[in-house]
This record gives structure tokens, sequence and C-alpha cells, in this order.
């Protein structure tokens, strides 16, 4: 995002392993004045991407979202396990006026990055981040890292946004696992 000449307010850098079944979309905040959304491919030829901007009807948080915030501190990592059943989750991380830095991961399995957002932004009261993750399949979890020095806490919202209402009809015996229930008894 662009405010003027030499004043970038907020960055991001984002890696998709698979675009289609993730889709990327995020909300940034432009207040007070003109502003250019820039967006580049750093990725190899054999990568393109299609990608949109809109200025109205964008998402917003959910009550619920805004009502589960926690504080993370600078150099800290929060973890957000989910559900099978949930098919996306809503992102919001904002500070009290201070600068931004955080690294938002969208994990399946042990290590294994699906989603990688490198965020910056300037005052992240005035410039909130908020994103919705697609979390297909199972063992999605989300790990959020504020990469910013001790004195730059920061708040942070995971919560679920649409949730799959199949309750086990598609399960195969010796197929998917449940963890922490007994779906389909």
């Amino acid at each position: 995002l662009w405010h003027g000449p030499d004043n970038t307010p907020c960055k991001m850098r984002v890696y998709v392993e698979n675009g289609q079944l993730r889709p990327f979309s995020a909300v940034v905040e432009t207040p007070r004045g003109p502003n250019t959304v820039a967006i580049r491919n750093i990725g190899q030829l054999e990568f393109p991407f299609a990608a949109d901007v809109y200025a109205n009807d964008v998402e917003d948080p959910s009550p619920d979202c805004l009502a589960a915030s926690a504080t993370i501190q600078g150099g800290a990592l929060r973890t957000y396990p989910f559900d099978t059943l949930v098919d996306s989750v809503e992102v919001l991380l904002k500070t009290d006026g201070r600068p931004l830095n955080a690294r938002i991961e969208l994990l399946q399995g042990p290590n294994n990055n699906k989603e990688v957002i490198e965020l910056y932004t300037e005052d992240g009261f005035d410039r909130p981040f908020f994103c919705i993750l697609e979390t297909p399949g199972s063992g999605n979890v989300v790990r959020i890292v504020n990469t910013a020095p001790v004195e730059f806490p920061m708040t942070a919202g995971v919560v679920p946004h649409s949730i799959n209402q199949d309750t086990g009809d598609g399960l195969v015996l010796g197929g998917d696992v449940v963890i922490g229930g007994d779906l389909g008894w």
C-alpha cells in the first residue's frame, strides 16, 4: 500500500502453496486520502496468478473475532488448532497505534506451511490486518508470530468463519481420523 511518495504504510509478502484450493483474501485499511495498492508477483514465470482489488463491500471481522482478541507480546507466538469441520478461519491483527510486524502461518501437519503471510503495518490501530484463510482438510493450525521486539505487543483474534455442516457423511472406515471426538458414532 502506498500513501503518497516514499511512504509505504502497509506491506505484506504472501506465499500460498495452492492458490486454487486456498485463495488469499485480505482487507487493507486505507484511511486519510488517496492510496495506491500495488500487487506484484515475485514468483517464477511458470506461476502466474490473478488478482482483484475492491474498494467497497468488503468482509468485516465478526463479533466473535473481535471478542476473541488476545495479546501476543513482541517475539512471542500463539497457535490456534482447528477441527476438520472448519472450512475457513478469520484472522484479525491490530495494535494500540504502534507498528505491527507479524508472521501468519497456516500449517497442515507438523511444519508443513500451506500459507505464509509476512506483514508490516506502520500503525496497527489505523491499519489493522484482517483476512479469511481457507482451511480445507484436517490438521489445520494457524500460527501467529509477533516478529516485533518485546516493546510492541499486538492483539490477535482467530476464530472459525465457516463450518462444514456435513457431520461425517463422507467419512470412510480407516480413512479420515477424527481427533478429540466420536464423530459419526
